[in-house]
């Protein structure tokens, strides 16, 4: 299994990226999928999850700003961020897990970082 994100970088607040986790080696579509991020000196915290369903849920602290959304057809979930703030600068890293068998997998991370 490998998840590979993409779509980080420089942003300045205010702005908006997409992450993108492209998935292999696994039936996709048995998977929730979930962005996780982990800022400096902080532990690593959930930001969004996705059911294979689709039903979703955010922290808090991203709920009316961010987005998950996955295309089953394409093996890929995106985390769509809107209105960054400087809080939001993070190493965000995909996770994948096996609804029934419970098994799970994470990606190498991609950065993104929100300043002016």
């Amino acid at each position: 299994v490998q998840l590979a994100e993409s779509g980080g970088g420089l942003v300045q607040p205010g702005g908006s990226l997409r992450l993108s986790c492209a998935a292999s080696g696994m039936i996709f579509s048995r998977y929730a999928m979930g962005w996780y991020r982990q800022a400096p000196g902080k532990q690593r915290e959930l930001v969004a999850v996705i059911t294979s369903g689709s039903n979703t849920n955010y922290a808090d602290s991203v709920k009316g700003r961010f987005t998950i959304s996955r295309d089953n057809a394409e093996n890929t979930v995106y985390l769509q961020m809107n209105s960054l703030k400087p809080e939001d600068t993070a190493v965000y890293f995909c996770y994948a897990k096996h609804q029934v068998l419970r098994t799970d997998y994470w990606g190498h991370g991609t950065q993104v970082t929100v300043s002016s």
